[in-house]
């Protein structure tokens, strides 16, 4: 299977597992929001903020270099599993007993605080299951995540429909991520066991120091990265109210759907990446461009649609309680296209063996967001933490570009002129003709698409691609659409 093969067959698998658990997420937040209200949805966005923040630090880089090292030498996979499952283990552990410090020292009110030690305890599952993802996506077993993202996705939906039919409180929500985490790691193990069997358990002091100082770079990026855009809900609960954090946190769930699209496609491209480092520049470089322009096109006409369907959306989904969300999502949205391209930049950085300058990058961007965070959320509240989102963004896409240069450049005029149009054809559309929600979105899909088809937005190469995943050949019809 070649390399595009793989990274298409990875893509699709995690794609489509990506698009039940996000349908089954829609709903499960409208749900949830309607339900709990803007301020007991505030208080679970919090807590869902608080764990990721800690949750960085059950996997220190750990699963990254490990998927890294084992896609280069496939026979490394029993003596990563062993050291890193139980370094990963200790660290949950550590991490949880940190996350309650804070929570006590802060002192937020009981039933906020019980929320967070239940959710935060499903850190610690997280923390065992990391281990045996990162080796299976080192060995693109992709559908294994998949099914584990379908069966967390399900039971959480199911359990959410079951906590609001017996109108149970908010202790019970928390109490579903816990259980679906439990849940899909058991099945994740189980997997492991009969696709590789489980090694001997051979702690190596050695191993384990050489590692944690190679993942080093790479915990303290995701450290950085964490604080710099989990940071905010965090803020605004100590300056503002739940209630506030509730209409921040709608809008920006609503902008997570989005990302599993990078997400998987990072995921996939990942291990492809690192192997090319090491066998070919050329055709790193080649999938690095390819992968820029593909996910430019994704992208975009997610940041004009949205902005032009903010109001209808909030209010489909979240009812007219969540009304000053509409403009929180109307900025947030536009972080899109930036954090589209970031994915690449942090995946292909770590690839290169380059996690000191991605360091450095997400330091800086971390710095810049809490430090205009405390000026701006005091006095603007949700409003100014979503501009500061979007300018974080924006410095560390710059930045990233700017070290970039000298490895590939990138033409950002050729790159984004065509789907500027078609998003322009797009806009049109919307701006014109209005009329059910469903039936607007399919159709500006559908112009979005023609448009960049009729003006010919992929070459040759992408018709290579292209005919190595489908049988393209067939219909020659196509051919007229390539340059």
């Amino acid at each position: 299977m070649s390399s595009v093969q793989k990274i298409a067959k990875n893509t699709s698998l995690l794609f489509v597992s990506n698009i039940v658990n996000y349908i089954l997420g829609f709903f499960i937040t409208m749900y949830t929001a309607q339900y709990l209200g803007a301020s007991g949805f505030g208080v679970l966005s919090l807590a869902l903020s608080l764990a990721a923040i800690f949750a960085v630090f059950t996997d220190l880089g750990l699963g990254t270099v490990t998927t890294r090292e084992v896609a280069r030498n496939k026979n490394l996979k029993d003596k990563y599993l062993s050291n890193t499952s139980f370094l990963r283990l200790s660290l949950a552990v550590l991490t949880f007993v940190m996350l309650a410090l804070f929570v006590n020292i802060v002192n937020y009110p009981t039933e906020t605080k019980i929320v967070i030690y239940i959710i935060g305890g499903s850190i610690i599952l997280n923390g065992i299951a990391g281990t045996f993802y990162a080796i299976l996506q080192a060995f693109e077993e992709m559908e294994f995540q998949s099914i584990s993202l379908i069966i967390n996705g399900v039971l959480m939906f199911v359990g959410t429909l079951l906590a609001i039919y017996y109108h149970m409180d908010i202790l019970v929500f928390a109490l579903l991520y816990f259980i679906s985490n439990f849940v899909c790691l058991m099945y994740t193990v189980t997997v492991y066991i009969w696709k590789h069997s489980l090694p001997k358990w051979n702690l190596d002091k050695n191993f384990i120091k050489i590692t944690l100082l190679a993942a080093l770079p790479l915990s303290i990026v995701s450290v950085f990265t964490l604080i710099a855009f989990r940071v905010d809900i965090v803020l605004i609960s100590f300056f503002k109210s739940t209630t506030d954090v509730g209409w921040y946190s709608a809008s920006y769930r609503l902008l997570e759907v989005f990302l599993f699209i990078p997400m998987v496609f990072t995921t996939a491209v990942f291990p492809i990446f690192s192997q090319f480092h090491v066998s070919s520049k050329d055709s790193l470089k080649f999938t690095y461009q390819k992968s820029f322009k593909y996910l430019t096109i994704l992208s975009l006409p997610v940041a004009v649609g949205v902005t032009l369907l903010a109001e209808p959306i909030i209010l489909l989904i979240y009812k007219s309680s969540f009304t000053p969300s509409i403009l929180i999502l109307q900025i947030l949205i536009w972080t899109i296209p930036i954090t589209f391209l970031n994915y690449i930049f942090g995946s292909i950085l770590p690839a290169m063996n380059r996690q000191n300058t991605l360091l450095k990058i997400t330091f800086i961007s971390m710095v810049f967001n809490i430090a205009l965070n405390l000026v701006v959320i005091p006095t603007y509240s949700y409003v100014g933490a979503a501009v500061i989102t979007l300018l974080t963004e924006a410095i560390v896409i710059s930045l990233c570009f700017y070290v970039l240069r000298s490895f590939c450049a990138i033409n950002i005029k050729t790159v984004m002129l065509k789907p500027i149009v078609a998003s322009a054809v797009m806009a049109g559309f919307l701006l014109t003709v209005h009329t059910n929600l469903f039936l607007e979105i399919i159709l500006a899909i559908i112009i979005y698409f023609a448009a960049i088809l009729l003006i010919k937005t992929f070459d040759r190469e992408d018709h290579d691609i292209l005919a190595q995943i489908i049988p393209i050949d067939k219909f020659k019809f196509l051919d007229r659409f390539f340059n």
